[in-house]
């Protein structure tokens, strides 16, 4: 039987490389979809042709058969991805990204990660938040499903300078599509909680960019202290955890100058 085929959409790149420019890839975060993209698609497009990908019961996308692991995402988003592409990946997006170029190193060309981390959940010296909360949300989801998604929803906006209006345009792109699947989510919230990629992180050899928001409530900005002797690495003044909403221009700037500097675009794009 055929798998059921995740919701996808590619446009076309709008700056000079026109139809030979490369592809790049956006993968959503956590009770979201892609229209969370919107306001940077066109900076983006200036350099790419750009597909998003609506993650298993989110979205447009159905919710194939199977447990909602890391492995069975990464499985159904790379069912779909062009030949060779550029991954980039927000949140639980950025955690399907990093296990997507870990697997496929000849068909993912760099990587960049957005309020994301290759291990969410605190441990020893390792910044990140306690796992209690992502078990708080699972125990309230059961009694809750609605309330706790636009909780985490203010939780991702929590501190930004701009938390009225990102809270409003999330739940307005929450509300756009219908709520995700209960599995999706569920199952959502446990891979944020238990994966650990730090060692698949440190093994990549491709570019790597990543990006943080300096009042992000769920990836500390300690995350990117630690990880900026071996990466590079960008933090967004005033922003929380969803900064390509919060500021979109000031997202892009930090963006093109991480990926000039590792060349995935050039010095006159």
């Amino acid at each position: 039987m055929t798998s059921l085929v995740l919701f996808h959409n590619t446009y076309r790149c709008t700056g000079p490389q026109g139809d030979k420019a490369a592809d790049l890839v956006l993968l959503h975060g956590w009770g979201l979809h892609s229209i969370v993209w919107d306001d940077i698609m066109p900076g983006l497009l200036q350099h790419f042709r750009v597909t998003v990908i609506d993650l298993p019961g989110m979205g447009q996308s159905p919710l194939p058969a199977g447990d909602y692991t890391l492995d069975y995402l990464a499985r159904h988003v790379g069912a779909i991805l062009p030949p060779q592409c550029h991954l980039m990946g927000w949140s639980l997006g950025g955690l399907v990204a990093l296990r997507l170029a870990s697997e496929r190193p000849q068909q993912v060309l760099s990587l960049t990660m957005v309020a994301s981390t290759p291990k969410f959940v605190a441990a020893g010296d390792w910044p990140g938040v306690d796992a209690r909360l992502f078990d708080r949300f699972i125990e309230v989801f059961e009694e809750d499903a609605e309330g706790t998604l636009i909780r985490f929803l203010a939780l991702n906006c929590k501190d930004a300078d701009t938390v009225r209006e990102d809270v409003r345009k999330l739940k307005d792109i929450l509300y756009f599509c219908g709520l995700p699947a209960p599995q999706a989510l569920r199952g959502g919230l446990a891979v944020l909680r238990d994966s650990d990629l730090r060692e698949e992180l440190a093994g990549l050899s491709l570019p790597r960019l990543m990006l943080f928001g300096e009042h992000d409530n769920i990836v500390p900005i300690a995350t990117a202290d630690m990880l900026a002797t071996q990466h590079e690495v960008r933090v967004l003044a005033q922003v929380s955890h969803v900064p390509f909403v919060s500021q979109p221009e000031q997202f892009l700037v930090a963006l093109r100058q991480g990926w000039r500097g590792l060349g995935v675009i050039t010095e006159s794009a």
